[in-house]
């Protein structure tokens, strides 16, 4: 297998998760014989400090012929004083909207060696496995008329869909739900706006051709409340790009951090893969900093961008044993246990290259046999 991969780094600690996951796929690579290549690219802040671009042509038209994209985290402080088209995060827009991927993919999944570390009780996220598919390229965020009148103290944003953005966006929900539970949950708010009317209708009627998954249908404020109450309940869950927003930030209440959640953006002409969290200046440089979201990330980029399914199965099979085994770092290290271990990012990064080679021997042998 060749994969050529354009890698991101970006900001705060983005360079530090992304070169853990990068390592992870040179693992990958070597056990498998597979031919992957890693082209490292600017965006963001360190991208304005050197070129005074978020986003530089070159980063752009290198992307564009990788076959994936990695990203770390864009945003530092130092910045918010630009313009929003200027600030760091604009080239993560820009980047988002040239590659045309529409499905963004976040997975929630309830470790049983955090289940300490959410607010909520375990006997409410054990058995937690959900999959957002949140809509990236609608929606009130890339709507027009949209202005801010600084003079008046009036702003408008819009919100629209057409039926063929959400068509598009449901079909990948409804082929994911079918290799998973063969359960999809649409979220709208079809009481009170009518493109949430139409959001609704749309994805009822897209149902006649995935006979074999079960639709419902949520108001995202109704969502908002099963998330915490009743998560083991879901399986797919498809929303417009504002609700996916929220609910699968809400979401990470059930990992017990942030730093666990990994996501991919696919549909376009470049799968983009980047894990949730943000840029963190203030642990930059640290080591403190948790790369699991990004190294969960590298197995999407594995499963969506190069149909290695079982290696991106050994690569989170590899974090839930490390996890399993006691190692923490900073955010999901839960005071007064004593049989968890605080590791920096880079060990952690190790621990789970340990853990990969350990079941990827396994695989390899079981098929020898």
């Amino acid at each position: 297998m060749k994969l050529k991969i354009a890698i991101l780094a970006g900001d705060g600690i983005g360079p530090e998760v992304t070169h853990e996951a990068v390592n992870i796929l040179k693992a990958v690579a070597e056990f498998g014989a597979h031919d992957f290549t890693f082209t490292p690219l600017l965006v963001g802040g360190i991208a304005i400090d050197k070129t005074g671009s978020p986003l530089p042509t070159e980063t752009l038209e290198a992307a564009l012929e990788s076959d994936a994209v990695l990203m770390g985290a864009v945003g530092d402080n130092k910045f918010n004083a630009l313009p929003p088209d200027k600030r760091p995060e604009a080239g993560l827009l820009q980047i988002r909207a040239a590659l045309g991927g529409y499905a963004n993919l976040r997975p929630s999944i309830a470790y049983p060696a955090l289940s300490g570390n959410s607010p909520l009780r375990p006997e409410v996220t054990d058995g937690t496995d959900i999959l957002f598919v949140r809509e990236l390229l609608g929606g009130l965020y890339f709507g027009q008329p949209r202005s801010w009148d600084k003079e008046a103290q009036r702003a408008i944003n819009t919100m629209v869909y057409t039926r063929a953005e959400v068509v598009r966006v449901a079909r990948v929900a409804f082929e994911l739900a079918q290799k998973r539970r063969k359960k999809l949950t649409s979220v709208d708010k079809a009481n009170v706006l009518e493109v949430s009317q139409l959001w609704r209708a749309t994805v009822t009627g897209i149902a006649k051709d995935y006979p074999d998954v079960t639709l419902e249908h949520q108001l995202v404020d109704s969502m908002a409340m099963h998330l915490m109450n009743i998560p083991r309940n879901f399986d797919v869950v498809l929303t417009e790009n504002l609700f996916g927003d929220i609910l699968s930030d809400e979401a990470g209440v059930i990992t017990g951090s942030l730093g666990m959640l990994p996501s991919a953006t696919i549909g376009g002409k470049v799968n983009l893969y980047e894990p949730v969290h943000g840029s963190a200046p203030d642990i930059a440089g640290q080591g403190k900093a948790n790369p699991l979201g990004a190294i969960l990330t590298a197995a999407m980029v594995l499963r969506h961008s190069a149909g290695l399914e079982q290696d991106a199965a050994a690569i989170e099979k590899a974090v839930a044993k490390v996890l399993a085994d006691g190692h923490r770092t900073a955010d999901i290290m839960r005071g007064g246990n004593a049989s968890q271990h605080l590791v920096s990012t880079t060990e952690m990064g190790k621990l789970v290259h340990q853990a990969l080679a350990e079941s990827i021997d396994q695989r390899q042998a079981m098929h020898a046999v």
